[in-house]
């Protein structure tokens, strides 16, 4: 059963189009590698708290971690730097495959990065459960991030292209959802595999990632390409057809010919990263890397890779410490379907200032009971402040949920014209990235140093990102991916300038006069 929808165009025109099953099961077998990001980053908080895995790969943090010898501070047993190239080698790996899925997206298509991704994490996965060694161990983790360079470049794209304009935002967060449950997953698994005797159970909890990484496979080969990307590649014929499946109706030609017409502006382009630099660029350029920048520095990496070790520090046992880690999982999927049904009626905007408020409080609070109960040589946490730190790390998590988590994905996904929307998107997933390897690479680090510090240093950040919504985002719910910029860019107080200099700019060179003797300056510049 498809349900039918009108599309509004801004030139007038209505484009037609049913939610097809077609459409939701794409979306779905595409979103799965959301599902192996996700169990990424869950899997290694997980499996570098437990005591057989620090044994055998980290013996220095292993003895500091069971003999407590030597230990400047309670906030510092974790702090290693091999610890944390494992975790954040990951994100290295994904930050330079991006520029390579960057090429691939626009030569070879969406589904085709897709499918190569798929096998980079099979690769990844073998790498990892045959470890012997701490360099079999990082080689894993390398090619797992070279999976995640190349699915997070296709995936966001390939959702926004295949959707209708009325239920994209719905669809899009479809790959952050599956980026929760993937680290629901993954902290279920961490649970029960550290009940496993005989030491092998870190092993199962790296193999279980082949799951994500089968089914991204099998989806990649099963799902049709968008129209975007057969049409941007010449195969007019092909995408016209896709177009009119997916869409479940014949009347799709008013917008094939608006995806032509930008295609065919988008061929004009021969350096789509030297384009994005240009003026009429720079807004959706400025708001995607700030966005990248500003989801990394709410802190929800910090506590999603290292629940676990976190818990641990403030004085949970390792089994309640993993407990507390699933408890946060399931809020993180929870709220993220919140956001699904919210995004397209509430609008991205009032998501992001929403949960600017919520995370700043929670935040505010961890601090002041971590700061008054954890000390250095001391976890004087009692079952009650236990228990409250672990409900607002929940409400910071369900806060980050239904906002910064799916939308700092989707909205660069929607702004960019189709010009520049590969490398447009290889920029947001390089930033992206790099702040996230960052920030995996300094936490434990910084947890040491700045002890319960971390959560208002975290909280700061909140607090400037959410003036940053407040004046300089436009809400862009429900309108069709090609027309951003006429009627969000054009009409936004700030932003417009950009555009309505640099196309004016455009404009006086074509419309200049041919000199007498009919040489046509325009056409020499």
């Amino acid at each position: 059963m498809a349900v039918g929808v009108i599309i509004s165009s801004g030139s007038g025109a209505d484009f037609e189009a049913k939610i097809t099953p077609i459409v939701i099961i794409s979306c779905i077998m595409a979103a799965t590698g959301g599902l192996m990001f996700g169990y990424d980053v869950g899997v290694s908080g997980g499996v570098t708290s437990m005591p057989p895995f620090l044994k055998k790969f980290f013996p220095v943090v292993y003895r500091r971690t069971v003999e407590e010898k030597g230990l400047d501070s309670n906030y510092c047993k974790y702090d290693n730097e091999g610890l944390q190239l494992f975790t954040s080698s990951l994100y290295l790996a994904g930050l330079t495959a991006t520029f390579f899925a960057s090429y691939t997206t626009r030569k070879l298509g969406r589904r085709l990065t897709m499918l190569i991704s798929g096998f980079f994490f099979i690769g990844g996965v073998v790498f990892n459960v045959a470890a012997q060694n701490l360099a079999m161990l990082i080689v894993g983790r390398i090619l797992l991030g070279c999976g995640v360079g190349f699915a997070n470049q296709a995936v966001p794209v390939f959702l926004s292209e295949i959707a209708p304009s009325r239920i994209r935002g719905a669809l899009n967060i479809l790959f952050q959802l599956n980026v929760t449950i993937g680290i629901l997953f993954a902290n279920l698994v961490n649970y029960g595999t550290n009940k496993i005797k005989g030491g092998w159970g870190w092993r199962l909890s790296l193999g279980l990632a082949g799951i994500p990484a089968i089914l991204i496979t099998v989806g990649a080969l099963l799902v049709v390409d968008t129209p975007n990307s057969l049409i941007e590649r010449g195969r007019l014929e092909e995408g016209k057809a896709v177009l009119r499946k997916i869409r479940g109706t014949d009347n799709i030609e008013p917008e094939f010919l608006e995806l032509v017409e930008a295609s065919r502006i988008a061929k004009e382009v021969k350096h789509p990263f030297r384009n994005l630099l240009k003026r009429r660029n720079r807004p959706q350029i400025i708001i995607s890397i700030a966005l990248q920048i500003f989801q990394q520095f709410t802190g929800i990496n910090a506590i999603m890779f290292y629940a676990p070790v976190l818990f641990n520090t403030l004085g949970f046992k390792n089994d309640a410490s993993l407990y507390s880690a699933v408890i946060t999982g399931a809020v993180n999927v929870l709220s993220t379907i919140v956001s699904i049904y919210s995004v397209d009626k509430i609008g991205r905007r009032m998501l992001l200032l929403e949960a600017g408020v919520q995370m700043f409080l929670s935040q505010v609070v961890i601090a002041i009971i971590l700061g008054i109960k954890v000390k250095d040589h001391s976890d004087d946490l009692s079952k009650g402040f236990a228990v409250l730190v672990v409900v607002m790390v929940c409400t910071f998590v369900s806060s980050f949920a239904w906002s910064w988590g799916p939308l700092g994905w989707l909205i660069p996904s929607e702004t960019f014209p189709l010009e520049t929307r590969s490398a447009g998107q290889s920029i947001t997933v390089c930033v992206n990235l790099l702040f996230t390897f960052v920030i995996a690479q300094a936490f434990l680090s910084m947890l040491c140093h700045f002890k319960f510090g971390i959560f208002l240093f975290f909280s700061g950040w909140v607090l400037i990102m959410s003036f940053f919504v407040l004046f300089l985002l436009p809400e862009t719910k429900n309108i069709p991916i090609e027309e951003m910029t006429e009627r969000v860019w054009k009409q936004h107080w700030f932003w417009k300038r950009y555009i309505e200099d640099d196309y004016a700019a455009d404009e006086k060179v074509a419309n200049h006069p041919k000199l007498d003797n009919g040489f046509d300056l325009a056409s020499q510049l």
